[in-house]
């Protein structure tokens, strides 16, 4: 099988070589086209767009290869599981999966049973999710006293007394809610939000209530997230102290974000792939310390390039990038209502992820997400 993909691209360099250089070749003789070879070739090479097109075309290789080989194991998302009968919250105006700001935390377990994961977030405590194969997905922050000081899901698990909900439009929300708030206030510090139309965050019940809006469904509500005022007034900078602990964290959030998402579009879900998190991670390392943002490092490396020297094998491969998010939650959403990037998490080819997150001097998270497929 490896032979047909060679001959495809050799077939392709052949067909580009005759495209590029055959009148030179019938009049000049093939010294002169030899040498325009190679200065056309040492352009390309001291060229990034050039770089970054090319490996654009590999990867549409690789894919055309394994639509003809068609050798891929076949795998469909998870059978559904039944769905919750969700109640209109009784103490706050939104509850996600019944479950409300303050409940108890043995309350929370008494109804979704324990947590398949925990792990530290941006505000110094830990996200529990709670899912079954990823569907009925939710997130929930505990304070100290074991009370619920944080929820998030992207599911249709959302209630409200203000009959908001997963699919709702933002004008719907717009009539039902206040104006969002347009800044946070840290120390002496004003720290802007809602800077553009993907969420809006609302003082509500003394929480802060982040609405979360899918630009490719008609600017519909995609997720929510609810948190509480004394737990938000606990950070105190808008990015958190950085850490490996943090990075941690952050790094499975976004694995199990991006598996919930796929349930929702019902796609199959991902394996973790701990032999490419190295790579993911030095790719966040190196944007962070030297102060850039792009799949090709300043080396020229692709994603290609860099999964190949780490003896990262693979047929398909793609990359997500992103900073300047304070959490996995809002990288996560940013990510999905870009065209490409969604296109990557949703992309039912796919069968392994990783990420890795690193932080600058600032404390800011440089987000590098790996898809693979064996």
């Amino acid at each position: 099988m490896p032979r047909i993909r060679n001959l495809l691209f050799l077939l392709i360099i052949v067909g580009f070589i005759w495209f590029r250089y055959g009148d030179n070749y019938q009049t000049a003789g093939i010294d002169n086209v030899w040498q325009e070879m190679q200065s056309d070739f040492q352009a390309v090479k001291e060229s990034p767009v050039v770089t970054s097109a090319v490996n654009n075309i590999r990867f549409q290789i690789e894919r055309l290869y394994s639509m003809i080989t068609d050798d891929q194991e076949e795998i469909s998302a998870p059978p559904q599981v039944e769905t919750p009968k969700l109640d209109q919250p009784d103490k706050q105006r939104f509850s996600i999966h019944n479950v409300e700001i303050t409940d108890t935390k043995d309350e929370v377990e008494k109804l979704l049973g324990e947590a398949k994961r925990t792990s530290i977030n941006e505000y110094g405590v830990e996200w529990h999710t709670y899912h079954e194969q990823y569907q009925n997905f939710i997130m929930v922050a505990y304070n100290s006293d074991n009370q619920v000081a944080g929820l998030f899901t992207n599911q249709d698990l959302i209630r409200s007394t203000s009959d908001i909900r997963l699919g709702s439009t933002k004008d719907e929300v717009n009539n039902q809610l206040d104006e969002p708030l347009d800044s946070i206030q840290k120390g002496f510090v004003k720290y802007r939000i809602n800077d553009d139309s993907e969420q809006d965050t609302y003082l509500i019940d003394e929480n802060y209530v982040t609405i979360f809006y899918d630009v490719h469904q008609n600017n519909s509500v995609a997720a929510v997230q609810i948190i509480s005022k004394q737990l938000e007034n606990q950070k105190e900078d808008y990015f958190a102290k950085a850490s490996s602990d943090l990075a941690d964290g952050l790094e499975y959030q976004l694995f199990d974000l991006t598996n919930a998402a796929r349930t929702k579009f019902e796609q199959p879900l991902l394996d973790w792939h701990e032999e490419s998190r190295n790579t993911a991670e030095n790719h966040s390392k190196d944007m962070a310390v030297q102060n850039y943002f792009s799949h090709t490092n300043l080396d020229g490396q692709s994603p290609f390039d860099r999964l190949e020297e780490d003896n990262i094998t693979f047929r398909m491969a793609g990359e997500n990038l992103a900073a300047g998010q304070s959490s996995s939650i809002f990288a996560h959403q940013g990510l999905m209502n870009s065209k490409g990037h969604r296109e990557n998490i949703l992309k039912s080819e796919f069968r392994l992820m990783s990420v890795g997150v690193a932080f600058n001097e600032d404390d800011q998270p440089f987000y590098t997400e790996t898809y693979l497929t064996k």
